[in-house]
């Protein structure tokens, strides 16, 4: 299985006692893949970098460019399908050009493709992905 993770719920994935850290755990035991393109990647780190630490941000990136599970995606084709906040496309791009099941996102900006008929993605919260992974 292929997900697009958006950086608010990956944040959530990392400590160890949030609730959500058996997602973090099922990806370093090769349950589902994670996609992403360096954009993606850049933010992650950045925020990383502001949340935690730059140590901490280079550590999680590490483990992304190192797990055999961590797609890295090279979009062909930008969509621009939320013009809300368009610094959000780039997760629904890599998704589309991934071929990804879905992108697990917190952030309401994604509610606009509930009503786009084409291209479909399915975008679940982070509550959703929790069930599916456990």
């Amino acid at each position: 299985m292929k997900v697009v993770v958006d950086t608010n719920c990956l944040l959530r994935f990392l400590p160890k006692k949030s609730a959500y850290r058996c997602l973090w755990d099922a990806f370093l035991r090769g349950e589902f893949d994670i996609c992403y393109t360096t954009e993606i990647l850049a933010e992650y780190e950045e925020v990383f970098s502001h949340f935690y630490s730059p140590k901490t941000a280079e550590f999680i990136v590490g483990v992304l460019l190192k797990s055999q599970n961590a797609i890295q995606i090279t979009p062909h084709f930008k969509w621009s399908l939320i013009v809300t906040d368009p610094d959000d496309n780039k997760f629904i791009d890599c998704a589309l050009n991934a071929g990804a099941d879905y992108i697990v996102t917190n952030d309401r900006h994604f509610n606009i493709l509930k009503f786009t008929k084409f291209p479909q993605i399915k975008v679940i919260n982070i509550e959703t992905w929790k069930r599916i992974i456990e």
